[in-house]
């Protein structure tokens, strides 16, 4: 699966506004170090720079693309190519941001910990994650995965495990002082109707079916697709679709 940021960022103001939010809850006043971890085109990562003046600021991605969009962005601050899951920092951070990016890692029960593990003492882990996995657009695409002529691809497609508010509460809180869980859901108007919505999770979701597709499956498995949306997320009047988008938010402290 390749990311590409020219789609990811189609979205960005939508796609930036929980970041916002999230960083705006880090009680910590300031911070020498910070770095957001999936990083992306450094839409993430500006808000960030911006909280926190005085910080060192960094970031990592898996995706070459994303990374040269991050660097033209921000040509001041270091970016690296790395996996989240593995990532070993040779420091510590007073704020290690992670904003929609650890829902694509495995075993959430030893990474949050580690995460928590690479802060300094009253040092911060801020993640938002998407808590959307029953949502019609999720649905839809696993059915239409799993009855395609393309099923014995991509019909056992499965995301890493999310879990609920309660589990990280639990997973966190004898490691930290304070854990601030919340979740919110965004409506997102989105003037381009139904194909928007497509348009919204190609750059995200949709990756892991597209991957294995030739050209002729993927607008085939697209249509199909976009043909399932359209019932299930209909236009307003002006043709707008009100996407709803539920995310889950952690602010913890070591």
């Amino acid at each position: 699966m390749t990311w590409s940021a020219r789609t990811y960022s189609t979205f960005e103001q939508e796609r930036t506004r929980p970041v916002r939010d999230l960083v705006a809850a880090i009680p910590a006043q300031d911070a020498s170090t910070a770095i957001d971890l999936g990083c992306g085109p450094g839409n993430s990562t500006e808000v960030l720079a911006a909280r926190f003046p005085q910080a060192r600021v960094s970031g990592l991605d898996s995706s070459d693309d994303m990374l040269v969009a991050a660097r033209e962005r921000l040509p001041g601050i270091p970016f690296e190519l790395a996996d989240i899951g593995q990532w070993k920092p040779t420091g510590t951070f007073d704020v290690i941001l992670a904003n929609a990016s650890l829902q694509w890692l495995p075993d959430h029960a030893t990474l949050y910990p580690h995460l928590v593990r690479q802060l300094n003492p009253g040092g911060c882990l801020a993640v938002q994650t998407p808590d959307n996995l029953e949502e019609p657009a999720h649905r839809l695409a696993r059915q239409v995965a799993s009855e395609g002529p393309w099923a014995s691809r991509i019909g056992q497609v499965r995301h890493p495990d999310r879990h609920d508010a309660a589990f990280y509460y639990q997973l966190l809180q004898p490691h930290c002082q304070v854990v601030d869980v919340w979740r919110t859901t965004y409506f997102h108007p989105l003037a381009g109707g139904p194909q928007a919505v497509v348009e919204w999770f190609k750059g995200s979701a949709l990756r892991p079916y597209m991957g294995p597709l030739d050209e002729g499956d993927k607008a085939a498995f697209l249509a199909r697709y976009l043909a399932a949306v359209t019932e299930a997320y209909p236009p307003l009047p002006d043709g707008t679709v009100l996407l709803p988008f539920p995310r889950l938010f952690i602010v913890a402290t070591r």
